[in-house]
């Protein structure tokens, strides 16, 4: 096989998990249960080799054990699968969501649109549509025009205006680990810690985009705000909502979540020790790599 085909492999290691995924959940299969190379293959009809790449993700998020000479090992019964993140499943105003929210940033849908318009364009009823644009308006995506209609907020929708957002957060977040009234809070930390830990044991592979992201984003909002600064905290929370749609995205880079959560671990664990300037080195880094990777964009001494 050629170089190429096997890093070609690696990137789809993480879509092919979750189709295995998906098929261990409708097979029903339990904790224990022998997932078998060749089942896989042949199920999916695809070659062992991707299905062994898959398979070695899965044990690397600790949601199957290989035991040598013997195989792969389920380590979670398939019904604790369910809330697995596969685009077939989502219902109709939840795709709806993400497909308005990509036709906006491709520049096929804008300007002033109604009720209507969105329901009959995306195939819903009126009562959905509505639904559909209360959860926009809510997170700030859309605004209600006086009168009657809709229309979108700014978005981050070019690599420029992503590329600042971020630039922002670099300045704003490293900067509220060093205010004077900085406080560890130990009950949110821990709360923190578990739901990161818990991406690496698998949840990084199966929750849903929005969920992603809603953990990622309060872990941040949730450090900012322990500078005990009001200002500090509305402005990340803010460019949260603004970078909602954009970052959703982005999210089917699950290899690099798990290197996000490992990273979120790493900063709890520096702040804990009481060292917060090495914290903020080490968050703005973070976010900087974060930037570069999702605007393409270069940093400022490249």
């Amino acid at each position: 096989m050629a170089h190429g085909d096997e890093r070609d492999e690696e990137t789809m290691a993480p879509t092919i998990a979750m189709q295995v995924i998906d098929l261990v959940r409708r097979s029903g299969l339990d904790r224990g249960a022998h997932v078998r190379e060749q089942w896989v293959a042949d199920s999916l009809e695809i070659s062992r080799s991707p299905v062994r790449k898959a398979l070695a993700y899965l044990a690397e998020l600790g949601l199957v054990t290989r035991e040598p000479n013997r195989g792969y090992f389920l380590n979670r019964a398939a019904g604790e699968l369910a809330h697995v993140d596969l685009a077939a499943e989502v219902d109709a105003e939840e795709a709806a969501y993400f497909r308005i929210g990509d036709d906006h940033l491709t520049g096929r849908f804008g300007g002033e649109f109604t009720t209507a318009e969105v329901s009959r364009r995306y195939g819903l009823t009126t009562r959905e549509a509505e639904r559909v644009l209360g959860r926009m308006e809510r997170e700030d995506l859309v605004r209600r025009r006086p009168g009657r209609g809709w229309a979108f907020q700014h978005a981050l929708a070019t690599p420029a205006a992503h590329d600042q957002s971020y630039r922002f957060r670099m300045i704003v977040e490293p900067a509220a680990l060093l205010e004077p009234d900085f406080r560890v809070d130990a009950e949110k930390f821990a709360l923190h810690r578990g739901q990161q830990e818990a991406l690496l044991r698998g949840d990084a592979l199966l929750l849903p985009r929005g969920e992603l992201f809603r953990i990622n984003a309060e872990f941040h909002e949730m450090v900012v705000g322990c500078a005990g600064n009001a200002y500090l905290l509305e402005s990340v929370c803010r460019v949260n909502r603004v970078r909602r749609l954009i970052e959703y995205r982005h999210q089917t880079d699950r290899q690099r979540l798990v290197r996000q959560a490992e990273e979120h671990l790493a900063l709890l664990d520096l702040l804990e020790r009481g060292d917060r300037e090495a914290a903020a080195r080490f968050l703005h880094g973070h976010l900087d790599e974060v930037r570069a990777r999702k605007t393409g964009l270069p940093g400022a001494d490249s």
